[in-house]
């Protein structure tokens, strides 16, 4: 059974609200403001007008002067480093900036330069043992290895590479295991830990790593190693962007993400690099200027496309390419892949949400769902879908390519630390939860197939916990009404202003009432609609996505009267532009 999703007016902090207008925000920037920025009682300034003076210094990072040492002494001796990252788009762009820092800035040549980035089906999650197998394999060895986006849980790998000898830098975002720190690592920097005075916790792991290159670099100068005029890591903040927009990261209260967006959206409409060129090639040239949601909904699928089905150094490779031709052939296959990841997405997220209604019928807290015969690179994507439609957060496990154990993806709602409730299920229930990480909005496990049940069990105890006795159903958050004379370009601009929107920053989402003047279906297998409406004077075009199943006809008609939850879009068309409503939902009146 698919719930439809109820229409919920936004809580408004009226404090707040009352503040932005008196600072000099419109009535209507200040309650989207209002409506994401709870009890924020910061600068304004820092949120509306992101700049990169807003950064925290590097040196408030825990471990990270020591890390930067280690890495400097690195590049000084002329030691060979691995980097090992994880290979989702942040673990990808936390790879090239890293890659990119040693070799063109500190001068570290590509033949010390070891690319360890795990297979998600073959290799699993972090620093697993088959990338400790292949750092050990290489001659000469690394004697040390970077990580990015990747780590903190992963103390016996890294325990196993410091007994050969190999120093271990760990650099992550994730939330830290209960008892700390890797002990075995030389270093851990990870803002998340209880003794880092780093202001913000919520960076993401791209943006760690450019902290930690940056203070390596800072180390360089102070030894005389490298020049004072050697280039600083600026122009690496549009991978920062990209990595950080694609890995969820909170674009609320946290002026570093906003600002590393806003600065790394810049330097890509440069289109200064082959692989940002060839993307907008790819999408269109209505499609730049990119935003947010291009680096969201657009860039960052066809990256992770290609680390879910199969080999993740394509992805690496296209984000490196040197030219557009090269580019071009990578992101070639990126494409393909993410076509095939789409197909392979709806198959099992059809199959889940069967199994997903016989839970439902226990009114359970959260979704556990085992596709034995599912895809693992797709598992986040399936689980993300079914939140969306149930309105409850879900784990989808599928089998992992070691014998005997189950690999799986969650995803959360609003209220729920999911990396919490895991620590919780694993106090439960320790040998039914091995491996587990991740943060509030998602998080990856590793289960052994006859404790299943057992693990089921143990998270809805921890779920049910953190949530009580709330009342769960999917809902759309939306930000009033708009009146008909608001419904222009105009309002866009004005919304637009308060960009980048992400991850607690939603974008602006509104209801009204409109009147159907035209309609007709849409799309290669015909599951969307294109629609006018009619609100006052106004007759708006309208375009709502997989509005209908396959075959399916569409519910009203001609005259019709509809609710609408919608979003206001820029249109684009042979160098005119003009307003879009993106609807999200529909209730016939």
């Amino acid at each position: 059974m698919i719930c439809a999703p109820r229409l919920v007016p936004r809580p408004r902090d009226e404090a707040l609200y009352a503040r932005a207008q008196r600072e000099g925000l419109s009535e209507l920037q200040a309650r989207i403001l209002a409506g994401r920025l709870s009890e924020f009682d910061g600068e304004l300034a820092s949120l509306v007008t992101p700049s990169l003076r807003y950064l925290a210094h590097p040196e408030e990072l825990a471990d990270g002067r020591r890390a930067a040492e280690r890495i400097a002494q690195a590049v000084v001796e002329g030691e060979h480093i691995g980097i090992l990252t994880d290979y989702d788009v942040d673990g990808i762009t936390s790879h090239v900036v890293i890659l990119r820092t040693l070799n063109e800035l500190f001068g570290v040549p590509m033949e010390k330069l070891h690319s360890l980035i795990g297979h998600r089906i073959n290799d699993g999650y972090g620093i697993s043992l088959p990338l400790v197998e292949r750092a050990l394999s290489f001659s000469p060895r690394p004697s040390l290895v970077i990580t990015a986006d990747c780590g903190s849980s992963d103390e016996p790998r890294i325990a196993r590479l410091k007994a050969e000898g190999i120093d271990v830098v760990v650099t992550d975002h994730h939330a830290l295991p209960i008892e700390g720190p890797p002990t075995s690592a030389y270093a851990t920097v990870n803002p998340t830990r209880k003794d880092c005075a780093y202001p913000d916790a919520t960076i993401a792991g791209c943006m760690v790593a450019w902290l930690v290159m940056s203070l390596s670099r800072s180390v360089l100068i102070e030894w005389g190693a490298i020049s004072a005029s050697t280039p600083k890591l600026s122009p690496w903040l549009s991978f920062v962007a990209l990595g950080t927009v694609a890995d969820c990261v909170s674009l609320g209260a946290s002026a570093a993400n906003r600002a590393v967006v806003n600065h790394g959206l810049t330097l890509i409409n440069r289109m200064d690099a082959a692989c940002w060129r060839v993307m907008a090639e790819l999408l269109g040239k209505d499609s730049v200027p990119f935003g947010a949601e291009t680096l969201a909904f657009q860039m960052g699928p066809r990256i992770n496309a290609r680390s879910r089905l199969d080999d993740p150094y394509a992805a690496l490779h296209f984000m490196l390419a040197a030219d557009d031709a090269s580019a071009r052939r990578h992101l070639e296959v990126l494409d393909q892949d993410n076509q095939s990841r789409k197909a392979i997405e709806l198959d099992m997220t059809e199959q889940a949400k069967i199994l997903a209604a016989e839970q439902l019928a226990e009114n359970v807290p959260a979704l556990v769902i085992l596709l034995e015969d599912g895809h693992a690179g797709v598992q986040g994507i399936v689980a993300s879908r079914l939140v969306q439609a149930f309105g409850r957060p879900t784990f989808v496990l599928t089998p992992a390519a070691q014998a005997g154990m189950l690999t799986g993806s969650g995803r959360s709602i609003e209220g729920l630390h999911l990396r919490d409730a895991l620590q919780r299920a694993h106090d439960l229930a320790p040998q039914a939860l091995p491996r587990f990480g991740g943060h509030r909005a998602a998080a990856g496990i590793g289960v052994p197939w006859e404790c299943f049940e057992e693990f089921h069990q143990a998270l809805l105890r921890a779920v049910g916990e953190q949530l009580g006795e709330r009342d769960l159903y999917p809902c759309l958050f939306t930000d009033g009404r708009l009146t008909p004379q608001q419904l222009t370009l105009a309002t866009l601009d004005e919304l637009a202003a308060l960009e980048p929107f992400g991850r607690e920053f939603d974008p602006p989402l509104f209801e009204g009432e409109f009147l159907v003047e035209n309609l007709r279906v849409v799309g290669g297998d015909g599951t969307h609609l294109m629609l006018e409406l009619a609100a006052g004077a106004n007759v708006l075009r309208a375009i709502w996505f997989r509005a209908l199943a396959p075959g399916e006809a569409p519910s009203f008609g001609l005259g019709a009267r509809l609710h609408c939850a919608f979003k206001l879009n820029r249109n684009r068309w042979r160098g005119r532009e003009s307003l879009q409503l993106m609807i999200e939902h529909v209730q016939a009146l």
